[in-house]
């Protein structure tokens, strides 16, 4: 038996909600792109990151990862990044560190 299965109505139509809006959005989204850039939460994941990781990794897209000073990296995600961005995008600097290392990315790939 399903987890699915067991979910009350409500909660049925939000998750197949959800899986609509991701087949529709986010998989083509990224089944198009050239490489996926995400930010990696602070403190715990949220759904959002962990599908989009997990579908970048199933349509083997380059992963660039963004992350906070003094935010911890898993060590298995470090591994499948192919770029590693550690700056604070609140800032000036780190949004032109981001825009200069994905350009270098962009002319690579």
């Amino acid at each position: 038996m399903s987890w699915e299965n067991e979910l009350d109505p409500v909660d049925k139509v939000v998750w197949d909600a959800f899986v609509q809006q991701t087949r529709e959005d986010a998989m083509k989204k990224i089944d198009a792109s050239a490489f996926v850039m995400s930010l990696v939460p602070k403190d715990e994941p949220d759904v959002k990151f962990c599908v989009e990781l997990g579908l970048s990794v199933m349509y083997d897209k380059p992963l660039v990862i963004v992350v906070a000073p003094e935010t911890r990296i898993p060590e298995r995600l470090q591994r499948l990044a192919d770029e590693v961005i550690v700056c604070d995008i609140d800032t000036a600097e780190g949004r032109d560190e981001v825009a200069t290392r994905l350009q270098a990315l962009a002319e690579r790939l």
